[in-house]
């Protein structure tokens, strides 16, 4: 398990924690809202790369606590930028490097949204296979237009193959707050509970993909978004779907099936 580490006055860098086959990166800044800094960045990057390194994982949860699940990148940055003329520093990876990492993780991801999920957080959020938020509390709203900021390209991208052409209008052209429900009526969020129930749905969705074939499901999820963004690797596609035919988790598969038994899969 890494240890979170001490920066600045707002909290603690990304944490991770790794239990069976469950990883949860946990945001730990919650007197600003959970923000990302940039320092924040490589961390969870790093992070990520620790997680698909790791074989046993087969799904990752993204967490925080506090008032909010997290407020997105921080503006700082971002005003400082502007009085710089525009001028992106390029020096490392940014946060739309960050997100598009996220969504492209080789295992399952699920977002535990407890409280309210604003700003480059709600791609954050969207990027994971699985939203998960509660009533009253999760609500979310993009604030681009309301501050003057042009969405980058990847985002956008997402917000229209996932939520379509309307919602993502709807969403970063009027900068309104969108209620629980109405996440959940669009498709943004992907189960809304009772705040007290929301981890005993976590750990219901963890738990289910911690038990299917990992191959089926890790094939199966970067097809799907390969086909959201229209970049389908049809090449690595059949290469998956061969390489899954000749695995012994598909003999398992089938032999407890037979057994009428429970399949124990072993990623390979």
């Amino acid at each position: 398990m890494s240890a979170a580490v001490k920066t600045r006055d707002e909290g603690t860098l990304p944490s991770l924690a790794i239990a069976g086959s469950r990883a949860t990166l946990h945001l730990n800044r919650p007197a600003v809202m959970n923000r990302v800094q940039p320092e924040d960045i490589a961390r969870i990057l790093a992070l990520l790369a620790e997680v698909e390194a790791n074989p046993d994982v087969r799904v990752l949860v993204i967490a925080s606590t506090g008032k909010a699940f997290s407020a997105g990148a921080h503006l700082g940055d971002m005003a400082r930028q502007a009085e710089a003329g525009g001028v992106k520093d390029t020096g490392g990876a940014g946060f739309e490097d960050m997100i598009n990492r996220i969504e492209m993780l080789r295992i399952p991801t699920i977002a535990r949204l407890h409280g309210g999920v604003y700003g480059g957080s709600t791609d954050l959020a969207l990027a994971c296979d699985f939203r998960v938020g509660v009533t009253p509390a999760t609500v979310m709203f993009m604030p681009a237009a309301r501050i003057g900021v042009h969405y980058y390209e990847s985002g956008l991208r997402r917000y229209v193959s996932r939520l379509g052409f309307n919602n993502a209008k709807r969403l970063f052209m009027l900068a309104e707050e969108q209620s629980s429900e109405e996440l959940l009526r669009i498709g943004y969020l992907t189960d809304l509970v009772a705040p007290e129930a929301l981890d005993a749905r976590i750990d219901a969705i963890a738990a289910r993909l911690g038990e299917l074939a990992p191959l089926a499901v890790q094939g199966a999820k970067r097809a799907i978004n390969e086909i959201g963004h229209q970049s389908l690797d049809v090449a690595a596609l059949e290469e998956r779907m061969q390489a899954a035919k000749a695995s012994d988790d598909l003999r398992e598969g089938l032999a407890a099936f037979k057994e009428k038994r429970k399949p124990v899969f072993r990623g390979r």
